[in-house]
């Protein structure tokens, strides 16, 4: 008899070609996991998205975040490699992976990188927004968990489940309902639903002091406790400062009593040299008017200062440091100190 020919085996597909290795984020879209593709090796990042069939099919965000990210071919934005389904109830979008995220690494107590390595990063941000911002893309959620870094010292925008097209010859209406509380600027936190680039800039400006600060800057409870803390910070509006304030949609309701002059400057003068932070006071302008361009930003005289931008190569963590595993690292650390105290209190009492 002839003995069977061996069947052969059908090389993996669709999901099945990647190798999950951990869960690195974790969002109201889903959740992001770092894996590795079973036939080249490569690691990449898969972003989950639930697809509700019952509902709305496959997420409009999702859809408008691929096409916008196919589009943005740049050196600072991060790059989509492939779009799989995964039987019938999630897609996954696959990225190139980034070992960190800026605010993990804000957050980590042994990270201090030096003044050139920060010049680097915010001249590298700029770029990559003054791309956005010249081909009509406004991105509506930059914080540091959705600026991604790389062991090469090279930081990526990520995300654009908010993003939306804009002319830059006349104002469009969007939704203030945008931006991440403690990233969002006081005009969308007054209500204005006309707006445009100034928005990115104010969310960059913020991260950028966060950099510096090792903290972040504005960490309201809610709208009217972000105003107060911004306008504690950079002083009440006056209509020398900000001429159209008072036309604000909600600008009469939420008016602090309190007169406060602005204090950036003198705050920041001994943690950062003056180009830093003459460049960070412009982005962060209540005025939105008077917020430069990415383009002029990267024309400010801070990037002819010395010292000259050098990418950070070191980092305090081998492997990854997301905010994601910061949060993990958080909560053991405060679960720890409960503990402890609990200990001592049952000592005390017996």
């Amino acid at each position: 008899m002839t003995p069977a020919t061996p069947r052969a085996r059908c090389p993996p597909e669709g999901i099945q070609l990647y190798i999950r290795i951990s869960m690195v984020g974790e969002g109201t879209y889903g959740k992001v996991y770092k894996a590795r593709n079973r036939e080249t090796g490569q690691v990449v990042a898969l972003k989950r998205m639930r697809i509700d069939l019952d509902r709305e099919g496959f997420p409009i965000t999702a859809m408008r975040e691929i096409r916008l990210l196919k589009q943005l071919q740049h050196p600072n934005i991060t790059q989509v490699l492939d779009v799989v389904p995964e039987s019938g109830n999630a897609v996954y979008v696959v990225m190139e992976y980034m070992d960190y995220d800026l605010s993990g690494l804000i957050s980590h107590p042994q990270w201090n990188p030096d003044p050139a390595h920060k010049k680097s990063l915010v001249h590298q941000l700029l770029n990559g927004l003054e791309f956005m911002h010249a081909h009509g893309i406004l991105h509506r959620d930059i914080k540091g968990s959705n600026l991604l870094v790389n062991q090469q010292g090279q930081v990526k925008y990520v995300d654009f489940g908010l993003a939306r097209s804009f002319h830059h010859t006349r104002m469009q209406e969007f939704t203030n309902r945008v931006i991440t509380l403690w990233y969002r600027p006081p005009e969308l936190l007054l209500g204005t639903t006309v707006y445009g680039p100034e928005v990115d800039i104010w969310s960059l400006g913020c991260v950028l002091l966060e950099l510096y600060l090792k903290r972040p800057a504005f960490q309201g409870q809610n709208d009217i406790d972000q105003l107060e803390q911004i306008f504690k910070l950079l002083g009440t509006p006056s209509p020398e400062v900000w001429e159209s304030f008072k036309k604000l949609p909600w600008a009469c309701y939420m008016t602090p009593s309190t007169r406060y002059e602005n204090g950036l400057q003198a705050a920041l003068t001994s943690k950062m040299s003056l180009g830093a932070v003459e460049l960070i006071s412009l982005m962060l302008s209540l005025d939105p008017k008077a917020r430069p361009s990415a383009a002029q930003c990267l024309g400010h005289r801070f990037f002819a200062e010395e010292p000259a931008p050098v990418p950070p190569t070191t980092f305090p963590v081998t492997g990854d440091w997301h905010e994601y595993e910061s949060k993990i690292e958080r909560r053991k650390r405060k679960q720890a100190a409960k503990s402890q105290h609990q200990r001592r209190s049952s000592g005390t009492i017996n």
